[in-house]
């Protein structure tokens, strides 16, 4: 009839009307709260993909490195193929047209030589496979403290000014990561080192007192001497261990403790000692022999020259983001001043790694995160620092 509603397209008229408009009304929502636009998804992934890449390119410019990071470095530069070479050999090529690997290392002649970023037109890529994307190239240099050590190449089908723009700061971006990498690689050497001279400082007379102990109880407790036997071992195995460093607060009190035991058959009743530890902060990862040489230095510098009973109290707690180690005593004390030219390495000192544990906590964590020293002649010593419980790159050594 003319004139009359037909209700099945209405209806439908009306759901589609109603749906667009709650597609509107969600659009407008949503950049109210502020979800991302296309560019800034765009962005993001592009960020994620570096940070993927990031991570291989940890491990420096090798082989291996540079196939992982590869996938991510093509996704970025969007060519058809990305090859990463060193100074003598192509590392990887990522991506379509392998059959042109042997030319990663030839095209990189100039970059090498010049340092500048080289575009290659087909003139220079011979290629009879009509398949093939590969007919041009952009190739910039990869450097680190001013020299060239290798090349990244972006390859596809026509070069344009964008490309060699991405390429080159792609190129720049991957040096500061390699920087970073032998940065990082540097600062473990250093640490390395340092603990072989702490190793190196264990006191003679801490093993030769520890052995003359465990022998006078050879005949009178032999029982008791084969535990201290145990202990002694287990102590300089953990102290001179080769690799590794870091480890748990856990770990690192395990020694503390083995340490204690040999101590308190040497000192007697006159050595006391109270841990006061919170579980939470056990599994928190520290520098490898930060506390026990700590401890050690109490017990030589503040307590063996106390008159009666000494008392040693170490301290781990519980800080928020950190955890807290102390050890204080009430032994014999020191001039502040003197502790402080010994941290800041001005003063030679037979002081068992203050100095040592207080540069590499620095060097991991930061200049805040270094020893803090409480002392004053005849007033007993504190000494404390605070490590993050999380800090990013740095675990337990297995």
């Amino acid at each position: 009839m003319t004139g009359s509603i037909h209700w099945p397209t209405a209806v439908l008229v009306a759901g589609t009307m109603l749906l667009l408009w709650l597609a509107a009304w969600l659009l407008r929502r949503n950049r109210r709260r502020g979800f991302l636009s296309e560019v800034d998804r765009a962005t993001y992934a592009t960020l994620h993909t570096a940070s993927l890449a990031s991570q291989h390119l940890a491990d420096g410019l090798t082989p291996d490195s540079a196939e992982r990071a590869g996938r991510h470095l093509l996704s970025i530069l969007g060519a058809h193929a990305v090859s990463i070479a060193d100074t003598g050999a192509v590392l990887s090529w990522t991506g379509a047209g392998e059959h042109h690997r042997h030319l990663a290392l030839d095209l990189g002649d100039e970059t090498r030589t010049t340092g500048r970023t080289v575009a290659h037109d087909a003139s220079h890529i011979a290629c009879t496979d009509p398949d093939c994307p590969i007919r041009s190239a952009v190739t910039a240099p990869l450097v680190m403290d001013d020299l060239i050590v290798g090349t990244l190449s972006a390859w596809t089908e026509h070069p344009s000014p964008g490309l060699a723009k991405a390429t080159e700061e792609v190129a720049a971006w991957v040096s500061s990561q390699l920087a970073l990498a032998e940065l990082a690689r540097t600062r473990t050497r250093v640490m390395e080192a340092e603990l072989r001279a702490l190793r190196a400082q264990i006191s003679p007379h801490f093993i030769y007192n520890s052995l003359a102990a465990i022998a006078s109880f050879v005949r009178t407790d032999p029982d008791r001497a084969r535990e201290l036997l145990i202990d002694f071992a287990d102590f300089t195995r953990y102290s001179l261990r080769s690799g590794g460093t870091f480890t748990t607060l856990a770990e690192e009190l395990r020694n503390v403790e083995r340490y204690l035991i040999l101590e308190q058959a040497r000192f007697g009743d006159r050595l006391e000692t109270s841990l006061l530890i919170a579980p939470e902060v056990l599994p928190v990862t520290v520098p490898y022999l930060a506390v026990q040489p700590l401890v050690e230095n109490a017990v030589r510098h503040g307590l063996a020259g106390k008159e009666g009973i000494g008392h040693l109290t170490i301290t781990a707690a519980d800080r928020g983001p950190d955890a807290e180690i102390s050890i204080e005593d009430d032994g014999v004390g020191s001039d502040p001043q003197r502790i402080r030219s010994i941290l800041d390495g001005a003063h030679a000192s037979d002081s068992i790694g203050l100095g040592n544990v207080d540069a590499r906590l620095r060097q991991v964590y930061g200049d805040e995160f270094g020893l803090v020293v409480e002392t004053a002649p005849g007033a007993g010593t504190k000494v404390s620092f605070r490590v993050p419980k999380f800090a990013p790159g740095i675990h337990a050594d297995g």
